[in-house]
């Protein structure tokens, strides 16, 4: 059975759309920003539209780049996870992102609660494993729901602290702030769950490292994301 297209009711061009997407989710910008941009290359859109497109076909890139990446991150070893979490307030009130970052740098996994307990840290980390397997090591910071979690599950043994050891998941935080900031932070919930799962994903196709390669292998690795990010949801 073929497979239907997700772009069969939209009259503009699937280049446009994920063009549109990449933009507002890859960088700092607001709608209006895009929108400017795409007229700037005579494209008439409203920012309304870019909203709608974003919501739409958000999840369906994500999901796709997703599934690619497990299957190739579980043909190898998760030797090492580096998990923390940052203070994120909705409509006033603070919640908890609470982010799981390989030992190269990928996002692996993001997810929102309004407490930071070990019901909190032990679901996170069912869903993490559930999806990425077993680590052989798991990086944290010395707050006691990791380790009371980890009890749970039966891999104390793999916790590790240390002052400067979760670095890793440290900066991975930068690119989300500076896209909260251009956002004017976020209003409900479930619109912070499905951006920060939409932007991981998206954040991970493009992170190609840049300072740990030459300049030829920098520009071999950003035009195969392109090709990869233009691929998607292909008819």
């Amino acid at each position: 059975m073929t497979k239907r297209s997700p772009f069969r009711y939209f009259k503009t061009s699937t280049e446009i759309i994920r063009l549109a997407v990449m933009m507002y989710v890859r960088f700092p910008l607001s709608l209006r920003n895009v929108e400017d941009l795409l007229h700037e290359r005579g494209i008439a859109v409203s920012h309304e539209t870019i909203r709608f497109w974003w919501n739409r076909f958000g999840p369906l890139f994500a999901s796709e780049i997703r599934k690619r990446r497990v299957q190739q991150l579980r043909s190898y070893s998760n030797w090492r996870w580096h998990l923390d979490e940052i203070f994120v307030k909705i409509n006033g009130v603070q919640h908890y992102l609470w982010r799981a970052v390989d030992h190269e740098g990928e996002v692996l996994e993001s997810y929102v609660t309004k407490r930071r307990d070990r019901a909190a840290a032990l679901k996170f980390l069912k869903i993490t494993m559930k999806r990425y397997g077993q680590p052989a090591a798991i990086v944290t910071d010395k707050l006691r729901s990791y380790g009371t979690a980890m009890k749970v599950i039966g891999n104390a043994a793999k916790q590790e602290t240390g002052r400067w050891k979760n670095n890793r998941a440290e900066n991975s935080h930068l690119p989300f702030r500076r896209r909260e900031r251009a956002m004017l932070r976020f209003r409900r919930l479930r619109s912070l769950q499905k951006f920060v799962s939409v932007h991981a994903s998206i954040l991970n196709l493009f992170n190609s490292e840049r300072s740990l390669y030459s300049r030829t292998n920098f520009k071999l690795n950003r035009a195969a994301a392109l090709a990869e990010w233009r691929g998607l949801c292909a008819e």
